[in-house]
């Protein structure tokens, strides 16, 4: 006795011919059969549609992968007014330099008077000052030292000079060596292209095995501030960190599995430090962060970092609404609750810049943010509770995921309203990378772990004396010099 469709009463199912039953039923298993392939290609193609339309909006991708096709961000209206320095506006034009840097003065009198023509005789206490700032011929100093050997007349013994302390061994002084060296870091220029440059600008040829050599010398030099600055970022209270993709070959063996490589930066109140290596573990943060970090980490939400308490964690918000938007664009309940997200969040960042103007002051931000985030969390608890059947992976079901894995971080989201001082984005960790990023686009990573380390001591170096406003050529020279002929390491902590 076969059960009969829903909707037919086994009363009447029975009286129904034994061929039409056996039509129905297999018509019926068709029907459910083709509903559930249905309801997979649906959700098949609601997330290829929700893949293609992954952005730099809506996803960790980087804007450079958007394409031609994608549409940006309606811009803010514009003002009216044209572009340039407005009427009344003081003008930011070439200053004066002081008198001390002035080179040659020339002065310039009148003859006569531009009316009658009378003779001009006399000077003017106050002239008018024009300054022309020109580069003089730059040609490279070459000193050669000759090194005689003599024979003694006593004992025949031949003896050779020997090159003095103070002048270097290489073929290549300490201010070349330097600016070989900010030329692969603070100026992001390929091995060609800064020799090209410094053929072109200071009329030295260089091969590129000589520039990799300067550069190893230059990166033993800047071992003992690497490790000073390392140590005093890890003694900070707030640290900003990120890592992006950094290609490292095999060219000493120590990468024989081909390793992406990957660069690692931490951001701090007085330094900015690169690593880079193989990896993108937990252990990798550790060697960056240190075993006994104390304070603040501001990143995103990369599960590299779990091994910190929440209480020690600043989620980064600008990773959160990309992924709030993403929700946002979905079909359904999804689209709804996204847009009640995103609006908590514009609510939330109005006041923080608000309080950033200083228009408000701290206690009135924890309070008025106070309700945002109870509603923020209240709505990340609707949609988890609605759920979602396991194994499922539609669209609806990726956004009860995200929601979920947001409250298992949620005391992270909102440290930056605990602790004064603290921004609620890592975009400090993102522009300091960014460097990083070009180096790679333009030189497509390095070759070896000691390349690797030499990048990473330069960056180190670069972008940390440009955070202080310190001249980054003369460090450099200064290092060159104490490392390979002796005296005191300059200090990347000390004051400008």
């Amino acid at each position: 006795m076969s059960t009969p469709p829903a909707g037919i009463s086994e009363a009447d199912w029975e009286t129904w011919p034994a061929g039409a039953r056996e039509l129905i039923l297999s018509q019926h298993e068709e029907i459910e059969l083709l509903r559930s392939q249905l309801t997979a290609l649906a959700s098949e193609l609601a997330s290829l549609r929700e893949r293609i339309g992954r952005s730099s909006r809506n996803s960790s991708k980087p804007p450079s992968s958007d394409g031609l096709g994608f549409k940006p961000p309606e811009r803010r209206k514009g003002s009216g007014r044209k572009r340039g320095g407005q009427q009344g506006h003081p003008g930011s034009g070439p200053e004066l330099l002081p008198i001390e840097r002035v080179d040659e003065v020339v002065e310039h009198h009148p003859d006569a008077c531009r009316r009658c023509g009378q003779l001009l005789d006399g000077i003017d206490p106050e002239p008018l000052r024009h300054q022309v700032i020109e580069i003089p011929p730059i040609t490279p100093l070459v000193i050669e030292h000759r090194l005689h050997r003599l024979v003694c007349p006593c004992c025949s013994t031949s003896t050779c000079a020997s090159l003095p302390a103070d002048v270097e061994a290489s073929h290549y002084g300490p201010r070349l060596s330097a600016l070989v060296g900010l030329l692969g870091s603070a100026f992001p220029l390929s091995f060609s292209k800064t020799q090209a440059l410094l053929q072109q600008l200071v009329g030295v040829e260089m091969s590129c095995g000589a520039i990799a050599r300067v550069r190893q010398r230059l990166s033993a030099a800047l071992a003992e501030p690497m490790a000073e600055a390392l140590d005093a970022a890890r003694r900070q209270p707030v640290a900003y960190v990120d890592e992006t993709g950094a290609p490292t070959g095999n060219a000493d063996g120590n990468n024989p599995t081909g390793k992406r490589g990957w660069q690692w930066v931490m951001v701090t109140a007085v330094v900015t430090v690169f690593i880079q290596g193989l990896s993108r573990s937990t252990a990798a943060a550790i060697e960056l962060l240190g075993n006994a970090f104390g304070g603040i980490v501001v990143s995103d939400r990369f599960s590299a970092y779990n091994h910190l308490p929440v209480m020690q964690r600043q989620l980064c918000w600008a990773h959160l609404i990309r992924d709030l938007v993403a929700i946002a664009e979905r079909p359904g309940a999804s689209a709804e609750f996204g847009a009640e997200l995103l609006g908590l969040q514009q609510q939330l960042f109005g006041l923080w810049h608000r309080y950033k103007e200083g228009k408000i002051d701290w206690p009135a931000l924890q309070q008025s943010c106070r309700p945002i985030r109870q509603a923020f969390e209240t709505t990340l608890q609707q949609v988890v509770e609605l759920g979602y059947q396991r194994g499922e992976r539609t669209p609806w079901a990726s956004t009860v995921r995200t929601c979920q894995q947001l409250q298992k971080v949620a005391g992270g989201l909102w440290t930056f309203l605990e602790n004064e001082g603290i921004e609620p984005t890592n975009n400090a960790a993102e522009r300091a990378l960014r460097q990083s990023v070009i180096q790679r686009k333009i030189s497509h990573g390095v070759q070896s772990a000691s390349g690797a380390m030499c990048r990473s001591r330069l960056l180190t170096v670069t972008t940390t004396l440009r955070q202080q406003g310190r001249d980054v050529w003369e460090f450099l020279e200064q290092a060159w010099i104490a490392h390979h002929r002796g005296g005191v390491m300059p200090s990347l902590l000390s004051d400008p």
